[in-house]
């Protein structure tokens, strides 16, 4: 009797363990989907990011290629303003602003005369130091007792 309870014994362990492994293994298949699954989606996203890429580049690509007609549209414009000002005015105009144009200017021009250049400077009597010089505006006598406290 004790011989015939050990086997069932097995057999019910034997058939637990069975149950046990088939279970995991179709869950294990069920991983596999997962798995494949999940790198489809990783390969989709990467196509995604590709294709966005693509996007940005051909964006800045046109971007770059209008303002370049921008710029020669514009150079286009200059020229011919300048051309019809010249071809249109006066001989007299048309040589002050071709001298203008070449950065020469009429020094008889009474505008340029009256023109004086900027003052970053104080004017000082000869000699002096003037604003810019590294002492200029400090004292050299020593400070007073009163003085000593409140600059402190």
């Amino acid at each position: 009797m004790h011989s015939t309870s050990v086997l069932i014994l097995v057999g019910i362990l034997g058939l637990a363990l069975g149950a046990v492994l088939a279970f995991l293994a179709v869950r294990g298949r069920g991983g596999v989907d997962r798995t494949q699954e999940l790198e489809m989606r990783l390969h989709e996203a990467n196509s995604k990011l590709e294709d966005f890429q693509l996007q940005v580049n051909e964006h800045f690509d046109q971007t770059a290629q209008l303002v370049h007609n921008l710029t020669e549209s514009y150079k286009e414009v200059h020229e011919y303003l300048a051309n019809s000002a010249v071809r249109l005015a006066s001989q007299d105009i048309s040589r002050q602003m071709l001298e203008a144009g070449s950065g020469k200017l009429s020094e008889n021009d009474e505008n340029l005369k009256a023109v004086a250049p900027p003052r970053d400077w104080a004017p000082k009597e000869p000699g002096a130091k003037g604003t810019l010089a590294e002492d200029f505006g400090l004292d050299k006598e020593p400070l007073g007792e009163a003085e000593r406290v409140t600059s402190r």
